[in-house]
């Protein structure tokens, strides 16, 4: 009986052992089988709607395509020589650097100076941040149709305006220089709230105690500015200068209900261009290879400003 029963505890432990010896699962693993199904289906949205048209107009852009007959032939280099080669790309590529350069600054001052006053202790200020955010949420075509009553020649209330200060009024849509000044405006309009948040954001991260002791060391307003606001928001002002350079590069909506790029292409920037080749001509290969300069310039751009904005920053430190 002995014998058995220590047969049966020696047989129990050797099952006990022989588990232990086995390979366990281990928890990260199902965790992360868990994970990737959960994710599946955003995972094949991102690749049909986003990664495959990338890799697909990459494909393009050495390609002569027509969109309407489907035929195409592999050109190599040939679209972005020929891009070069243009001469109304580079009136375009101006074009877009002459809104980038005017609505950027004016933007990010704007709505730097609109954070910082509503920053302060005032009345009514949730209300006014939320009218001055108010233009983001607006469909771009709808402010397009808007302004372009406001711009009207005849009855548009900026004439109307300027006739009841005494001026001449202004054809703001047929002519060049205040034809881009227009789509200017609106840009400003249209995109400046967004940065009012988030230089809000910023400013709310800056702890009081700095302006207090700078307050007691005898500083001034502009002072706190320069020496503890600006400082303190410079990783918000890159955040912001890239999203607006970025913004402004690709603006196509206004300018397609407002100006439809005239006159005379004065105000025709890269996207609209790039559309044009691409749903007027139906040359997709062509419209890609601009895509893919546009996207090329960002990233460069972007780069520079990161770049120069370390640069700048181990030079205070």
């Amino acid at each position: 009986m002995m014998a058995e029963v220590a047969a049966a505890e020696a047989q129990g432990l050797r099952r006990v052992a022989s588990a232990a010896a086995r390979p366990r699962r281990a928890p990260w693993r199902r965790d992360g089988r868990t994970a990737f199904l959960l994710l599946a289906p955003t995972l094949a949205v991102f690749g049909v709607f986003v990664l495959f048209p990338i890799v697909f107009s990459f494909y393009l852009s050495f390609q002569q395509w027509n969109l309407f007959s489907g035929a195409h032939t592999f050109v190599g280099g040939a679209n972005y020589r020929a891009v070069f080669a243009d001469p109304e790309f580079w009136q375009v590529f101006r074009n877009t650097a002459v809104y980038t350069l005017a609505t950027v600054p004016l933007n990010m001052a704007l709505a730097l100076g609109v954070a910082v006053l509503l920053a302060r202790r005032m009345r009514g200020k949730r209300l006014l941040r939320a009218a001055f955010f108010t233009p983001v949420v607006v469909s771009s075509v709808a402010a397009g149709v808007i302004w372009r009553w406001v711009f009207d020649p005849n009855l548009g209330l900026f004439n109307v305006s300027l006739g009841a200060l005494g001026l001449p009024a202004v054809d703001w849509t047929s002519n060049g220089t205040s034809a881009m000044a227009a789509l200017i405006i609106v840009g400003v309009w249209k995109t400046f709230g967004v940065n009012m948040v988030l230089f809000s954001a910023g400013l709310s991260g800056i702890p009081r105690q700095y302006y207090e002791a700078a307050a007691m060391d005898g500083a001034r307003a502009w002072g706190q500015f320069r020496h503890i606001t600006l400082p303190l928001l410079a990783p918000t002002t890159l955040f912001v200068l890239v999203l607006s350079m970025i913004g402004s590069f690709q603006v196509f909506d206004i300018v397609f209900v407002l100006t439809r790029g005239g006159p005379l292409g004065a105000t025709k920037v890269l996207v609209y261009y790039l559309y044009e080749h691409a749903f007027k001509y139906f040359d997709m290969g062509y419209a890609s290879a601009v895509a893919y300069l546009l996207f090329a310039l960002l990233f460069a751009i972007t780069l520079v400003q990161i770049r120069a904005f370390r640069n700048r920053g181990a030079g205070a430190v």
